[in-house]
């Protein structure tokens, strides 16, 4: 706990005299000049609101410490309970997502805003556990007078941040707060240990995805990069490094070596392709949903007409290739004519080159796309992929024999394997696509199974209530 001797420097300092008394630690004068900075006034009694009620859950939900929370709770709220203390976490930004704890510190805590949906970054409030260990990058213990604002001298706080292990940004904050005479020196350090065990979990859960992103697109000798959506490299060119900086737009970027690669989209994952080693062109087909199919082709974006879209899928889905007989037949029934499916995969081979041979039509490349990596989780009962890649039905437009019966196979498996396995974060996603939306049985799981708090539970008795 500070002494005196703080407490006058902070009466020094916000008279504008900072000499004459021995000062604070280095990290809070610091943390109170990047206050004072940013314009924090001392005489603030309260943390600014950000998120009202009925608008937190979504953070909450789509917050990736959500996963974290039963962990959190079994190691700090217990304690902090009994000790007369809250836990709070936050976001990358301060602002506070969860707080639990002893009941009557968390009254009084309401006081000052340090509750569900207020800013507690350094500035909005100043100097305080959260807000000064996200702006340190590590945990940050700050006690009484060593508060900025004179409305927290009360009070004394630990926090420390925790980081993604995919990304190596930060997510949040742990803190453990109480009064200034209540917090234990120890508490700094149980923070910290829970924040380095929540990273512990972050690691786990990042390598069992890189294993399944690895069985789902890598094979030994294959050649390109392995990338995530955040950079990592996990398979392939170690000699990139650990993590490449992805372009925010284009197909192309330019390694430190500087050759010039291309990146192929997966879904859940990017391949690089060296422009020098790449003989094979890589086929990426986008027709979940699409009103307006496209694909790429080496990473280079091709719009697609429903036809070709049509063509397209069925030899993805017959890989030892189709006649011209075969192929009429499955798009027109008894009415095609071999002569129409030639002219037409002439005019598709000029836009795919090298991507389509004949005697029979197949395709010559490497192929993926969302409904084959959908079909593939369905494969593996990866639910929580289906979930994400699954856009809407395939080539919604296609009245194809063969497609409507691909389409509606597809979209059977997905339904009864989310409605049947997935969890309710898997089937919420679902009910936001065009089929799942007006879906009764599915709503009917949700409001079932959701908390009556859960803005998802309104969202689904409000379409159920419309169905009637």
């Amino acid at each position: 706990m500070p002494d005196l001797s703080v407490r006058r420097f902070h009466e020094a300092v916000m008279r504008g005299d900072r000499t004459g008394e021995d000062g604070p630690r280095k990290v809070i004068l610091e943390s109170w000049r990047r206050s004072l900075d940013a314009g924090i006034d001392p005489d603030r009694h309260a943390a600014p609101l950000v998120y009202d009620t009925d608008e937190i859950g979504d953070a909450r939900a789509s917050h990736p410490m959500s996963r974290l929370l039963p962990m959190l709770r079994h190691t700090l709220v217990q304690i902090a309970d009994e000790a007369a203390h809250i836990m709070v976490i936050t976001d990358a930004d301060g602002l506070v997502l969860w707080r639990e704890g002893h009941h009557q510190v968390r009254r009084k805590a309401d006081t000052i805003g340090l509750a569900d949906g207020f800013h507690w970054s350094e500035q909005a409030v100043g100097t305080n556990g959260i807000g000064t260990a996200l702006a340190m990058k590590k945990p940050a213990h700050v006690y009484a007078a060593e508060h900025l604002a004179l409305a927290l001298h009360d009070w004394s706080c630990a926090g420390a941040p925790v980081v993604d292990p995919d990304s190596g940004g930060v997510l949040g904050c742990l803190d453990i707060t109480g009064t200034s005479r209540a917090l234990h020196p120890a508490s700094v350090a149980l923070v910290a240990a829970a924040a380095r065990l929540a990273e512990s979990h972050l690691m786990l859960w990042m390598r069992e995805h890189d294993e399944r992103l690895r069985a789902r697109y890598h094979r030994p000798g294959r050649s390109g990069t392995l990338v995530t959506l955040t950079g990592r490299i996990i398979a392939g060119d170690r000699r990139l490094g650990a993590r490449v900086r992805l372009p925010d737009h284009g197909d192309r970027m330019v390694l430190p070596d500087g050759r010039v690669v291309l990146l192929e989209p997966l879904g859940d994952a990017y391949r690089l392709h060296t422009l020098d080693s790449s003989p094979v062109p890589r086929l990426t087909l986008n027709l979940l949903g699409a009103d307006h199919p496209f694909a790429y082709l080496d990473g280079i974006r091709v719009p697609l007409s429903l036809r070709h879209a049509e063509i397209l899928t069925l030899l993805a889905c017959h890989p030892r290739g189709l006649t011209a007989e075969r192929l009429s037949y499955l798009l027109y029934g008894d009415d095609g004519n071999p002569v129409t499916i030639r002219a037409e995969i002439h005019r598709l081979r000029s836009q795919l080159t090298r991507a389509i041979a004949a005697k029979p039509y197949r395709l010559t490349c490497e192929v993926s796309g969302d409904f084959l990596t959908v079909r593939q989780a369905l494969a593996a009962g990866d639910l929580a992929t289906v979930a994400r890649q699954y856009q809407g039905p395939l080539l919604p437009r296609s009245e194809a024999p063969a497609i409507r019966q691909t389409r509606d196979e597809l979209e059977a498996r997905v339904r009864i394997g989310l409605l049947t396995r997935g969890t309710i974060d898997d089937l919420w996603t679902y009910a936001q696509t065009t089929t799942g939306h007006d879906d009764v049985e599915v709503l009917e799981r949700l409001v079932s199974a959701l908390p009556e708090w859960d803005e998802r539970h309104a969202a689904a008795s409000v379409r159920l209530s419309l169905d009637e």
